[in-house]
């Protein structure tokens, strides 16, 4: 709701340009210009990204209205209802492109050589066999890994950051820690994480959007828990 009302009062303080690409008899020199054309820019943006179909003469003529204080067809009340109800009904068409997207590609993916589907819709492929114990729900695990996109688009890597991490598995989406726990410690599996055990519809920040499948590719190193820790620490006290 606020980023409606945020939204639409920028668009009654934004100039829009009534032409495809910048027109050549506007100088966008000046401050003021300059200024009209950010707002004109953040705005076209938000509409863009919400999937709107905007008709630039009717905006703009709703926008001088409301600016120059002159006559409008409809009071504000009205003008308020008709933005929510376009910006709801858009998202909901959003929402249904992109969990049909997501829908194809897990089932195309789910054919390919050498995928494994759970119950849970969870899809793996097994890259090289660990031969170590399997962790379970309260363990901690040191992992290598990469968080990628479908399109190949990495959000997050250890590789990267030249360090394993350790993670409790009671803390994390719960499709990562389902992978986690086929695993056993010295495997490398990719992982397929529909956004159902992930992070759904509301995605993550401006990184994940909203019914992403997550493809996680995870080298089990080891297995951490306070009792190994203590064991190794008494170990050390008694070989001393």
């Amino acid at each position: 709701m606020k980023r409606i009302i945020f939204t639409l009062s920028l668009c009654l303080v934004a100039l829009t340009v009534q032409a495809n690409g910048i027109r050549e008899d506007i100088e966008f020199t000046g401050e003021k210009a300059r200024t009209s054309y950010a707002f004109g820019m953040m705005v076209g943006g938000d509409l863009k990204q919400a999937g709107l179909d905007i008709d630039y003469n009717a905006f703009t003529e709703g926008l001088r209205a409301s600016m120059e204080h002159g006559l409008t067809i409809m009071d504000k009340d009205e003008a308020l209802e008709i933005v929510q109800d376009a910006f709801e009904s858009a998202m909901r068409k959003q929402a249904a492109e992109l969990q049909e997207r997501e829908a194809i590609f897990l089932t195309e993916n789910a054919s390919q050589p050498g995928v494994h589907s759970t119950e849970s819709g969870l899809q793996y492929i097994v890259l090289e066999e660990g031969n170590g114990p399997k962790p379970t729900a309260g363990d901690t695990v040191r992992v290598h890994y990469e968080g990628a996109l479908v399109n190949g688009t990495v959000f997050d890597s250890s590789y990267d950051r030249d360090e394993p991490e350790e993670i409790p598995l009671d803390m994390v989406i719960p499709g990562w820690a389902e992978g986690i726990m086929l695993m056993n410690v010295g495997g490398k599996y990719r992982i397929f994480l529909p956004s159902s055990l992930a992070y759904g519809g509301r995605g993550a920040g401006q990184i994940i959007p909203p019914y992403s499948t997550l493809v996680f590719t995870v080298e089990l190193l080891d297995i951490v828990t306070v009792e190994s820790e203590e064991e190794d620490e008494d170990s050390e006290f008694i070989g001393e």
